[in-house]
């Protein structure tokens, strides 16, 4: 099954499509220089097969990419995923 993350600015969301189905999302809120993470979500058939970490993984490096914008991750998930990935700690808004 072929994965990418892909970023929709005007849903406010980064989604993981599936085989160009949409499996999951994770959404945002924009505050001034800031990204706040406030929801991630798994469609209930992609769920168990660590499709959220991809789309946590897939999320931070699209706005590693893009921007130079701080992440505050106010999703439980996000925050998780950056505790255990101290990779995008320097991400994270001080």
């Amino acid at each position: 099954m072929a994965s990418e993350v892909i970023h929709d600015p005007a849903m406010h969301r980064y989604e993981l499509l599936v085989d160009g189905v949409q499996a999951g999302l994770a959404d945002y809120q924009l505050r001034d220089d800031q990204i706040v993470f406030v929801h991630t979500e798994i469609d209930p058939k992609f769920r168990g097969r660590g499709r959220g970490s991809e789309l946590a993984r897939g999320a931070l490096n699209l706005v590693r990419a893009e921007s130079e914008t701080r992440v505050v991750a106010k999703c439980e998930f996000i925050n998780k995923f950056i505790t255990d990935h101290p990779e995008y700690r320097d991400l994270l808004s001080r």
